[in-house]
């Protein structure tokens, strides 16, 4: 079963990293697949990724045959930004816009910027492909801020995991 799961995860990445690069849109991994790439061992929920504000409408367009969720400006779970969600092969990949995004503070309860700056980026291989993870400190930053449960367990397993897979 768990096997199948990471077949399942494998088949939804190679997808999205697939239609990204075909398409010249520069992105950023964050979320769970972020913090495993620097050494979390959990199960891997969705695979989460930003891509410029310009570029949001070229994906959009580009994945309309999966996508579950469309294209708009939600705010849950302590997010506030336009994201699409697309399923692929029964995993769920959600596409944020870069612009305006807004996370909050679950300490103060105020909502504060996310800055996503392409050029901050480490190249880390990820199911046997090189793609850009958002750097260590902004994805421990930004999960700080979240302070979900699976964030601390992250952050915890990110600190403890050394430099990483990144090449």
């Amino acid at each position: 079963m768990v096997y199948e799961r990471q077949k399942a995860h494998r088949k939804a990445f190679e997808w999205i990293v697939g239609l990204v690069r075909e398409k010249d849109i520069p992105f950023l991994i964050c979320g769970g697949l972020a913090a495993i790439g620097y050494g979390a061992e959990r199960d891997l929920h969705d695979i989460d990724l930003f891509v410029p504000g310009e570029a949001f409408e070229k994906i959009v367009e580009a994945g309309k045959d999966f996508i579950s969720k469309p294209a708009g400006h939600y705010r849950e779970a302590g997010w506030d930004l336009d994201y699409v969600q697309f399923i692929y092969g029964g995993v769920k990949v959600e596409v944020g816009s870069a612009e305006g995004v807004l996370i909050q503070n679950a300490h103060t309860r105020t909502w504060v910027n996310l800055e996503i700056d392409f050029s901050r980026r480490d190249l880390v291989t990820v199911f046997g492909i090189p793609v850009p993870l958002m750097v260590r400190e902004d994805l421990i930053g930004y999960k700080s801020l979240l302070s979900r449960p699976v964030d601390r367990a992250d952050i915890e397993a990110i600190r403890g995991s050394g430099p990483g897979f990144v090449i």
